[in-house]
């Protein structure tokens, strides 16, 4: 009987015959019946707690939880702002790969703006790189700033590090600039993915599936495309070969181009 009583109250149900029919008040008696004679001799501890919950508020549903024991499996919170208290399963080696990783971004962010401001010279003119190469640098900072959100929200400390001074002069007169330029964004894009998919490993070896479903759904994929994509770019510019070739590639690229 108390096991009935206990499935009863933990359905929710509302013990009142205000404003209801004759049959429902019936049936509230009755269960008011079964709730006493659980009361007086209840079977189990959980039908205790039950009963107790019931008899306590009776003309409410029991809609929470109640910690009677065990409180010390809860895990405790810092008493001081010198640590996060967001943190939890983020080992201290992810939050280093991913600090290595904003620093990959913001390099590779740095270059593709030295090659905006180089296609950009009235003595080189071709704006259509020009375009494509500031949107790039603005797409690889957003991705810096996505990792930081994401150290931030882990509880992690986000660390700057020095970036590199790039080269400021594209030209080659054997390949001319705008290949010279593209292939080496193709191998700034691979090194990217592997900085990605290494960033990748270190959040499996971590135990984090969390860190890893970050990485694959918001980066991974893209990277392949962009890949892709400026591969593309080299072997139509190697076709084109530099001078008139180059200059109608680059309205092209002008008019629709996306950023790598």
């Amino acid at each position: 009987m108390a096991t009935t009583a206990a499935s009863v109250c933990a359905q929710g149900l509302v013990f009142s015959s205000k404003g209801v029919s004759k049959a429902a008040a019936t049936k509230t008696r009755a269960l008011r019946t079964c709730l006493s004679k659980a009361t007086a001799a209840p079977t189990s501890r959980s039908a205790r707690l039950v009963v107790r919950a019931a008899q306590a508020k009776e003309q409410s549903a029991i809609t929470g939880l109640v910690f009677e024991q065990g409180l010390g499996q809860l895990e405790t919170i810092p008493t001081t702002n010198e640590e996060s208290f967001a943190r939890q399963h983020y080992h201290p080696a992810c939050e280093a790969a991913l600090n290595d990783q904003l620093n990959t971004e913001y390099n590779v962010s740095y270059i593709y703006h030295a090659m905006f401001a180089y296609f950009d010279r009235d003595n080189v003119a071709l704006p259509g790189l020009a375009k494509y190469f500031k949107e790039a640098s603005v797409e690889e900072r957003e991705h810096a700033e996505m990792m930081m959100e994401y150290q931030n929200m882990r509880g992690g400390r986000v660390k700057l590090q020095s970036i590199i001074m790039p080269d400021l002069e594209f030209g080659n007169t054997e390949k001319g600039d705008a290949l010279y330029a593209m292939e080496l964004t193709l191998s700034l894009e691979k090194l990217n993915n592997e900085k990605l998919l290494a960033l990748h490993k270190v959040a499996e070896e971590c135990d984090d599936p969390q860190m890893t479903d970050f990485i694959e759904g918001t980066f991974l994929e893209d990277q392949v495309e962009a890949i892709k994509k400026v591969s593309e770019m080299v072997s139509q510019l190697r076709r084109v070969g530099k001078g008139h070739g180059t200059w109608a590639w680059d309205q092209e690229l002008l008019e629709d181009a996306p950023a790598a």
